[in-house]
């Protein structure tokens, strides 16, 4: 509850921030952005629809201060049996609301509800605009429990930085909240990466120290590489008590001056495989309850205006049952800055 009362008192810090902008900084606009989509999956036979709404604001507040948020309007429609009629649950959920501030190059403080800085696929691939692949890795659990946000605070920024190298960092300490709109759990931890521009490779390590019931630490490493602007390549380790494993993604966007490349330049194939070892029984910890193999493969279509259909298949074994999973998704990002926002002093 105290941590409850904390975040509602942040929100009301931050309209009132909002409110007291000099006018000389309301000339920098706030924005809208974010993604609408519908997705279709075939789960092991069992069919389910999802619309999906998830903007994100960015206001900036001088030169000096930002605040990020974002929401998301999720509905999940399915059979409430075999045969059954559809039945459906719609959710409305915050997920960042934070105040940076930007002190310079080196540090930049967070405060608020952000997301966790272990490894890479919640700050960069997790949003439906951007993955590839609309679930998300088998050991995305493991660093992020036990909402995936943390309420609190986190530091980041960049060490040092030279021609050839860039060391970057954050560390983060979250409290305890069982509020249901900002749920999340109390642990500390760091990231840091070393990004080398002329092979536009990066990789990293994460430690994540979980402070709640039982304490235990969980750690992981990771990679992202993009030897040209049509290929992707990226990665994910983590490890904890319960379990652990890595996934493995690539993907390649067509150029024109390849074969069939004017017919082919919107179309991405896309493929991922990823393992997980259970190493001790865990009381919901969201990993699968035994060795888990899982392969994807994937086609993203790329439309004007921003419009991109996905395709795939994935194949799913384990000791507990092999599965196949069917999805289709489609998916709008979006753009624009917020409608009349007052004009500063000129």
């Amino acid at each position: 509850m105290r941590c409850s009362r904390s975040l509602y008192f942040l929100v009301s810090l931050l309209l009132i921030a909002v409110g007291a902008v000099p006018a000389q900084a309301q000339d920098l606009v706030p924005v809208i952005s974010g993604a609408a989509g519908f997705i279709y999956t075939k789960d092991a036979g069992q069919t389910s629809l999802q619309p999906i709404l998830s903007p994100v604001v960015l206001i900036p507040l001088g030169p000096k201060l930002l605040v990020e948020s974002n929401v998301e309007m999720q509905g999940f429609v399915a059979r409430s049996s075999p045969g059954g009629p559809y039945e459906g649950q719609y959710f409305f959920s915050v997920g960042y609301l934070q105040l940076d501030y930007v002190v310079n190059s080196h540090l930049t403080i967070v405060g608020g509800r952000f997301l966790p800085p272990f490894n890479i696929f919640s700050e960069r691939v997790g949003p439906i605009w951007i993955q590839n692949f609309q679930d998300g890795p088998i050991i995305y659990p493991i660093g992020t429990r036990s909402s995936g946000l943390s309420d609190g605070g986190m530091i980041r920024g960049v060490v040092a930085s030279r021609p050839g190298w860039l060391l970057n960092y954050a560390a983060f300490f979250s409290a305890r909240s069982n509020s249901s709109a900002f749920s999340a759990g109390r642990a500390a931890g760091a990231r840091a990466g070393l990004f080398l521009p002329k092979a536009n490779f990066e990789f990293g390590a994460s430690f994540e120290r979980f402070l709640q019931d039982h304490h235990y630490n969980s750690y992981g490493g990771y990679f992202v590489w993009q030897p040209t602007t049509h290929v992707d390549v990226k990665a994910e380790y983590a490890h904890s008590p319960q379990g652990h494993g890595y996934w493995i993604e690539g993907a390649y966007r067509f150029r024109e001056s390849d074969p069939l490349g004017h017919a082919l330049k919107n179309i991405q194939p896309v493929v991922r495989g990823q393992q997980f070892y259970r190493l001790a029984p865990g009381v919901n910890d969201a990993l699968p309850q035994a060795d888990t193999q899982r392969v994807d493969f994937g086609l993203n279509y790329y439309l004007p205006h921003e419009v991109r259909v996905n395709g795939s298949y994935g194949r799913q074994f384990s000791s507990t049952g092999n599965s196949n999973n069917w999805t289709l998704d489609i998916t709008y990002r979006f753009l624009f800055p917020v409608p009349f926002w007052p004009k500063g002093a000129q």
